[in-house]
């Protein structure tokens, strides 16, 4: 069933790569007009390219933790095409510096706080500005598995990061159920992005760690995700908000994982 975003105006942080890059197609193809936030300005333009041009795409270069970037992304969605009917806040990092706590320094802590959870608080606070004026609009933030349960190879910002998310999102949620707006948090497993494979690609062990606790023995795919992300997105989801939205493969939910 094709069209289940047909006019609607989304905005997606983190669009030029992994989860980001395949819900941003799986949104034009289901009839979404997209503003494309990153800081990858050369893939950024292509990507506009590839889907059109300007009238269904329009690339922004924006740093997610300078508030007066993020209210420029959100404005631009709302001048370019009307309106802002979806924010899917998905830019994230995470270094190989953030590891235990008891060797991650303080300014790389800052740093992962500051992309993956000051970030979401911006891009909501910018996107409902323009959500609550329209009294309708869904929010998708994007946390983790590691959100809900103790990560086997430890990253601590980026836990407790994703943790903040999910914690706000479900205040989020509740707060501005009765104004039409909508707040879900996506949390996904391990997913094959750059971000994973960088994450991985120096320590087999780690990533082999990782994978042996996840019940269907592989990594999550983008698509997988982003088809997550259209249902949030789209009506299909209407009685859902402050939800936490699993697409694990079943990591969170297993006590043993068959081998």
């Amino acid at each position: 069933m094709a069209g289940r975003l047909e006019g609607k105006v989304a905005v997606v942080t983190g669009g030029c790569s992994g989860i980001g890059l395949a819900t941003v197609n799986r949104f034009v193809e289901e009839g979404a007009k997209v503003v494309i936030g990153d800081i990858d300005d050369q893939r950024g333009h292509e990507l506009v390219g590839r889907l059109g041009g300007s009238q269904l795409a329009t690339y922004v270069h924006v740093d997610v933790t300078d508030k007066d970037e993020v209210d420029a992304l959100f404005q631009t969605a709302k001048d370019t095409y009307g309106s802002v009917d979806v924010a899917f806040n998905n830019a994230g990092i995470s270094p190989p510096e953030d590891d235990s706590i008891m060797d991650t320094d303080l300014d790389a802590w800052r740093r992962v706080q500051e992309v993956n959870l000051t970030s979401v608080y911006l891009c909501c606070k910018a996107a409902l500005g323009h959500m609550r004026a329209q009294q309708s609009g869904s929010i998708i933030n994007t946390a983790s598995f590691v959100a809900v349960m103790g990560a086997a190879t430890s990253q601590i910002s980026y836990s407790a990061s994703k943790g903040g998310v999910l914690s706000m999102s479900r205040e989020l949620g509740v707060q501005f159920a009765r104004e039409g707006i909508r707040v879900n948090a996506l949390c996904p497993g391990p997913v094959n992005t750059p971000l994973l494979r960088e994450l991985f690609a120096s320590d087999a062990e780690r990533a082999a760690r990782r994978l042996v606790h996840v019940p269907m023995g592989r990594f999550g795919e983008p698509e997988e995700m982003a088809n997550a992300v259209l249902f949030l997105a789209s009506d299909e989801s209407s009685f859902m908000t402050a939800s936490t939205f699993l697409v694990d493969g079943g990591i969170s939910g297993a006590y043993v994982t068959p081998l």
